[in-house]
């Protein structure tokens, strides 16, 4: 891998992702909303940012997301929070793979990887719950599989998938992984490199957790 395009490289998972990368030698190309004023809820500035990207990455990693309120039941959920949600996990990244065809390699093995979460598999819904960012989630996945398809037309050795972080220690989750076993970043991007690092053009359009097993829809 000689180039990467790291979105969301202030967060914790995609500032690691950029770090372990560049400590390898790759090229790191970064945009996050902290940083550079990448908005996701902004669709001009989406365009603006990416359209002034020049070249091609091997990797494109977007670890861009937001949790939301975590509503217990649909009675909790409001058209404020759905919008607001979907806006940054499905609205956003959508308008981001509107460049991937453009910034990905097409004369050799490429990936775009796009951070997703297990609660967005409908398959794997088994308590209900966290309305909002499971919907918004599945949307995402959604979106990643028609990408893959188009990619490929022309992307002969592209891989386009979803991936699953597992629950990582970050200011991200801090509020609501009490319960749950979390992961310092750095293992966490470490997990991820290393599934994308054998992910080939056959996985692509699929969902991955961060032990590179396959995650159901």
């Amino acid at each position: 891998m000689k180039r990467a395009l790291i979105i969301g490289a202030s967060g914790g998972i995609g500032a690691e992702v950029a770090h372990q990368l560049s400590a390898q030698g790759v090229d790191i190309v970064a945009l996050s909303r902290s940083r550079d004023g990448f908005d996701l809820s902004d669709p001009d500035t989406v365009d603006t940012s990416l359209t002034a990207v020049e070249g091609v990455f091997d990797l494109i990693f977007v670890a861009t997301g937001m949790l939301g309120s975590p509503e217990k039941s649909l009675s909790a959920v409001t058209a404020d929070e759905l919008k607001k949600i979907f806006a940054i996990n499905a609205i956003g990244p959508a308008l981001i793979m509107r460049h991937v065809p453009r910034l990905l390699r097409r004369d050799g093995r490429a990936v775009a990887a796009f951070l997703s979460a297990r609660v967005g598999s409908i398959g794997d819904n088994k308590i209900g719950g966290w309305h909002s960012y499971r919907t918004s989630k599945a949307a995402l996945n959604q979106l990643v599989r028609g990408c893959s398809i188009e990619v490929a037309r022309s992307h002969k050795q592209a891989v386009v998938v979803a991936l699953h972080p597992g629950t990582v220690a970050t200011r991200f989750t801090e509020r609501f992984a009490t319960r749950h076993k979390t992961v310092p970043a750095d293992v966490a991007a470490a997990n991820l490199l290393k599934v994308i690092a054998n992910l080939g053009p056959s996985d692509s359009g699929r969902f991955y957790d961060y032990a590179g097993e396959e995650v159901p829809w």
